[in-house]
């Protein structure tokens, strides 16, 4: 591996965890390694321990130094015969090859390639998955006059299908589909398709949000229920999410993505009379948002009042309000894609189109 291919795996101890989610993005490996000042090894970093970290405080402020592991796994370079032994031992796909000083020198992973997130998401086979594709897409018109948001093509394919095409990848075979606003299009799409996997089809009478039609399903559900937006695509773990969500003993939870938004202007901060403080030039903010993916236990999608317009987060607010168990399920902000708008659209075609 080459210096400037390294930099994607290795970072500094005042790093901030946002910055290193976006570059365990970059080089998809889970990881990163953390030196000092002299570049020598201090620790390791994955996506999981900034997930739990932020689970367990909300706080994205910190540095890397702050949530890293210092009892890193690393490799000597007359050691290199074993390292795959010894990932196999630790229960590790990667390990730093390190100097006498303990400087990197490269990075050895496990096996030729990484295929641990098709492999480690084939657990959800028994998982029903609802999508709720009833609304009229009026963000995305004048597409929308035409088409039904499901139906917009991302790329070549439309973007309910790329939704239930990866769903399927992961184990998922069991769909409901909420639908409403040119529901025959939908049907008629899919009827074509005959896709590998079942759907069954929630029909809407009149626009009941995002959670009202859940009621409309018939069918009582003895596991946790995947409940989905027809616009956002998530690239994560799903079994991941339902482990957390039953482990957590959460009645819901909602998948949550990081945003950082810049702040286009000069930012005073000031005291008493006026006096400023400090400016921060084009400061940056994180945020955790809701997605639009969700878990919830089945009992509690009997708190969705019947025949009545009510969105998933009413829901979230009355079950906080009465005191259950709401979570959140942190990604990162490149887990994310979203079409609700022109812009964010472009964004998810240009990474699709990539990826291909």
């Amino acid at each position: 591996m080459n210096r400037e291919e390294l930099k994607k795996y290795i970072t500094n101890t005042n790093m901030g965890i946002v910055d290193a989610m976006k570059l365990i993005d970059i080089n998809a490996s889970g990881i990163l390694f953390i030196v000092d000042d002299d570049y020598k090894l201090v620790g390791s970093l994955t996506d999981g321990d900034i997930r739990r970290w932020i689970i367990r405080t909300g706080d994205l402020s910190v540095s890397a130094s702050k949530v890293m592991h210092t009892d890193v796994h690393y490799l000597f370079e007359n050691e290199m015969d074993s390292s795959q032994i010894r990932m196999n031992q630790y229960r590790i796909t990667a390990m730093p090859l390190v100097d006498e000083e303990k400087h990197i020198l490269d990075i050895v992973f496990e096996g030729s390639d990484n295929e641990t997130y098709l492999s480690s998401n084939k657990m959800i086979d028994d998982i029903p998955v609802i999508v709720m594709a009833g609304g009229r897409g009026t963000r995305l018109y004048p597409y929308t006059k035409i088409l039904p948001k499901p139906l917009i093509p991302i790329g070549d394919i439309p973007i309910l299908e790329r939704i239930l095409s990866r769903f399927n990848e992961c184990g998922a075979n069991e769909f409901f589909i909420t639908v409403n606003y040119r529901k025959e299009m939908i049907k008629s799409y899919f009827n074509e398709l005959n896709p590998p996997y079942r759907i069954n089809y929630i029909e809407e009478d009149k626009p009941l949000g995002t959670a009202g039609s859940i009621r409309l399903i018939k069918k009582k559900f003895n596991t946790p229920v995947l409940i989905t937006n027809c616009d956002i695509l998530i690239e994560a773990n799903y079994a991941d999410i339902i482990e957390y969500h039953n482990k957590s003993g959460n009645q819901l939870t909602i998948v949550s993505s990081v945003k950082n938004m810049t702040i286009p202007y000069g930012v005073i901060h000031s005291k008493e009379d006026g006096l400023v403080s400090s400016m921060d030039e084009k400061p940056q903010l994180s945020f955790l948002i809701n997605t639009g993916m969700y878990v919830i236990s089945p009992e509690y999608i009997e708190r969705i009042p019947e025949d009545t317009f009510y969105h998933m987060t009413n829901l979230a607010d009355a079950l906080i309000a009465e005191g259950a168990k709401v979570g959140m399920y942190p990604i990162s902000e490149n887990s994310f894609l979203d079409m609700g708008q022109f812009e964010e659209m472009k964004k998810m075609e240009d990474k699709i189109s990539k990826n291909i």
